[in-house]
């Protein structure tokens, strides 16, 4: 008998864990999916769309995976959630659209970065936001929350992001669709950012980079050649904390999740990283 083809919609706090992808030491978010998948009865390796760095968070993870022959998705979504550890949960599981690869059907990603401009960051918010009144570089520098959303959007384009990511990712135009900014409320932001794909660090380093040279610590004129010819520049690298990949995209035919279970997915903990919102959620002109 053949194997079933499914996907799976997980979530996880990335500051319990050393990363997605399996470590020689300390546990990792796949370590701790695949122990759970063998407890209950689904031996198996997974194939995410994505591995995120360790603290790094996801709302919505998607792995390929594939069940023993007469074991369904829905036996899964009954026994995988009381294996899981803290930290990390399981969405949706379900029968993967015909030719579906978590990785490979991947149309796009959002991920979404939060940062206290002002004030006190709130107890519940302080593992899952960069307070820049701790960042050296930024010490007695307070940028607006205007000049931060006109730099951030000075890199939406196809281009060449190498000045932004790690050697390590391929070198090749990407393209970032849009890159804007919200105030949540309290003085805590949020930078939203669409892209075809990106590479290592990337989002961490744009967003770094424009809180930087929106504070005046790196001259508009280095951040822009590094957006325009891959010039390299001392930019910032944002702390991981802050970081939520929010979601993954698929084209219609291979799309495994519909509109209604994107916009509510169950089995999402309504509590920090993973509320939209807080009080209020207006985007910065």
């Amino acid at each position: 008998m053949k194997r079933t083809p499914a996907v799976l919609w997980i979530w996880y706090q990335g500051g319990l864990f050393k990363g997605f992808q399996r470590q020689p030491d300390g546990l990792t978010v796949q370590e701790a999916l695949e122990n759970a998948m063998r407890h209950a009865g689904v031996p198996s390796s997974l194939m995410p769309a994505g591995r995120t760095d360790r603290g790094v968070h996801a709302r919505m993870q998607v792995a390929s995976v594939r069940l023993p022959p007469g074991y369904s998705a829905e036996t899964l979504s009954e026994r995988l959630p009381a294996l899981l550890p803290p930290g990390l949960g399981l969405c949706v599981a379900r029968r993967a659209p015909e030719g579906f690869h978590s990785q490979w059907s991947a149309t796009g990603k959002e991920y979404r970065y939060r940062f206290q401009l002002g004030g006190e960051v709130p107890a519940a918010w302080k593992p899952f936001v960069m307070d820049l009144g701790l960042e050296p570089r930024l010490e007695g520098r307070r940028p607006t929350p205007e000049r931060i959303a006109e730099v951030l959007g000075a890199a939406v384009g196809r281009r060449d992001f190498q000045a932004f990511h790690e050697n390590s990712s391929p070198r090749k135009p990407r393209t970032l669709e849009s890159a804007t900014l919200h105030a949540l409320g309290g003085g805590l932001f949020e930078a939203r950012l669409r892209g075809d794909g990106f590479g290592r660090y990337q989002v961490r380093y744009l967003v770094g980079s424009a809180l930087l040279t929106a504070a005046g610590g790196l001259s508009e004129e280095h951040y822009r050649a590094a957006l325009d010819s891959g010039t390299s520049i001392p930019g910032l690298k944002a702390p991981a904390q802050g970081l939520v990949l929010w979601e993954v995209r698929y084209p219609l035919d291979k799309e495994p999740f519909p509109p209604d279970e994107r916009q509510r997915p169950p089995g999402l903990p309504a509590l920090p990283p993973f509320l939209a919102e807080t009080q209020v959620d207006t985007k910065v002109a």
